[in-house]
């Protein structure tokens, strides 16, 4: 399959007629049952016809995703919601009102309309409307519901750039639409509206603390890494191991310098043994690592930057055919909580102490010091 690429000129956040046009094409594919690869704010998205069980199974293969894990429909129009879904709470109202078009995904129960493999066989469909300017306009070409996960092979880093995309989709998909990078980084953050209180199942950059200024009482899903293996994962990216470079990734927890020694001396060990090791470290650490590869992902004084940078960077490890790499880890609060759930997930949930036995490993983390 021959993928073209479209190349948006984005005049700040406004599309040009040119644009528009553009877009158009893009819809006309995905209202054919083809696949479309399109910016949004949070990452790339990997869309088909939301409505068409068809095109959401040519989702799943062109990933190589697990047809039980569920997409994303995304829309453009807050009351588009009213097709696709059977009940609309207040609380989904409220949060729109604040958040949309933003990075939040709301699980509701699923209409009629909407196939079972769009859902990935649940009773319940993920919404989202993206603030991304060329994402409402080409949903709104495509029919106004468009399914998409992020556009990057199963488990995978999620592509933050139309480069990454076709590192990993180019022969795979009809159309790349090349809005350049993207902004937030990570993908959106999901809460679940079937259970009361509402739950989070995904962080992202709308904190916990942000939806409870809304809604009150909102729980976290209390075990992310431990979804049994014969349970359909109630949301996107709860169930398989995601965003993992190739080579084995292990965050390290711990006081600032211990990490550092912790990290060097594995990495040095590791080298002697002729592996290729890689280093992820924050820009006020990154210089003293000794390792093959030593990348910053960003300041510690600036979590957007990390959440940016961190799926580029993993990505990176890749075309320098790493084979190991260790990673500082971050403080699970806030954006950290999610930049750490990201890591988590990519490193298989393998966590070690820079202060206690270096063969000390743990299945769960996100609470060192670094």
């Amino acid at each position: 399959m021959e993928t073209k690429i479209i190349q948006l000129h984005l005049d700040g956040k406004e599309l040009s007629e040119k644009d528009k046009t553009s877009l158009k094409k893009a819809g006309h594919v995905l209202r054919e049952g083809g696949l479309v690869a399109f910016p949004t704010e949070t990452v790339y998205g990997l869309g088909g016809n939301a409505l068409n069980g068809e095109s959401s199974r040519r989702i799943y293969a062109a990933k190589g995703r697990p047809s039980d894990n569920p997409l994303i429909v995304h829309i453009c129009r807050f009351e588009d919601i009213y097709s696709i879904t059977k009940i609309v709470p207040e609380g989904a109202r409220k949060l729109a009102q604040a958040f949309w078009p933003g990075p939040l995904t709301m699980i509701l129960p699923k209409s009629d309309k909407v196939p079972y493999e769009t859902t990935g066989g649940l009773e319940t469909v993920a919404v989202r409307m993206p603030s991304h300017p060329a994402a409402r306009e080409m949903i709104a070409c495509a029919g106004g519901y468009v399914a998409a996960p992020s556009a990057n092979a199963s488990g995978r880093p999620s592509p933050t750039t139309a480069l990454h995309v076709a590192e990993d989709m180019l022969g795979k998909i009809d159309m790349i639409v090349d809005g350049g990078p993207v902004g937030i980084g990570l993908e959106s953050t999901i809460v679940d509206l079937t259970v009361s209180p509402p739950q989070i199942l995904r962080p992202g950059y709308i904190t916990k603390a942000m939806l409870e200024e809304v809604l009150g009482c909102v729980e976290e899903d209390p075990a992310p890494g431990e979804q049994k293996s014969g349970q359909s994962p109630r949301a996107p990216g709860m169930k398989y191991r995601h965003y993992a470079p190739r080579g084995e990734l292990i965050i390290v927890e711990g006081a600032k310098k211990k990490v550092i020694d912790f990290i060097n001396a594995r990495a040095a060990q590791d080298m002697a043994e002729g592996k290729r090791i890689g280093v992820i470290g924050t820009k006020e650490a990154v210089s003293l690592y000794r390792a093959d590869v030593v990348k910053s992902v960003g300041s510690r004084e600036n979590e957007e930057e990390i959440a940016a940078c961190l799926y580029a960077v993993l990505r990176e490890f890749d075309r320098d055919k790493v084979s190991r790499i260790y990673s500082e880890s971050f403080e699970a609060q806030g954006l950290g909580q999610a930049i750490m759930n990201r890591l988590l997930k990519a490193a298989g949930y393998r966590v070690e102490k820079a202060a206690g036995d270096a063969s000390e490993t743990e299945t769960q983390g996100g609470q060192g010091e670094i």
